[in-house]
């Protein structure tokens, strides 16, 4: 419960990925899809969007589908470093808190830090989610 703590498997972000985000979205801007204005860029190179890391971090964390009933807020993100191609991410986590929003159901809110392969950390947010009262996430 409070407290509980984990740590996701990592993911690696590639070229493929911020492409099809990019398309996925309309988000175009060059410094994630233009190699060479990218060079000239204050991060010297392409990097992925934000919310695909973000995206990504969602998706590693093994949320059990008969607990978890819905993801209801993802908020306070820090974008804190790029991240670049062929970068690897993982989430570690903490839950901050449960608290009852009725009979069946309550909102158990988590502190996720995003951390590439050196270690160092690329993002950090809040996390809500609804699920059973009988079985909080374990994640």
């Amino acid at each position: 419960m409070t407290g509980d703590s984990f740590v996701t498997p990592s993911r690696t972000i590639g070229e493929e990925d911020i492409m099809s985000f990019a398309e996925l979205t309309g988000d175009m801007h060059p410094q994630h899809t233009d190699a060479e204005w990218a060079a000239g860029s204050r991060f010297g190179e392409r990097i992925a969007h934000g919310l695909l890391v973000q995206s990504c971090a969602v998706g590693l964390v093994d949320f059990d589908p008969d607990r978890v009933l819905a993801l209801r807020r993802v908020g306070d993100a820090v974008f804190k470093l790029p991240v670049r191609i062929g970068d690897s991410v993982h989430v570690e986590g903490h839950t901050l808190r449960a608290r009852e929003l009725d009979d069946e159901t309550e909102l158990v809110e988590y502190r996720w830090r995003v951390l590439n392969q050196d270690g160092r950390m690329v993002l950090r947010m809040n996390v809500e989610v609804v699920c059973r009262r009988d079985a909080v996430p374990a994640s």
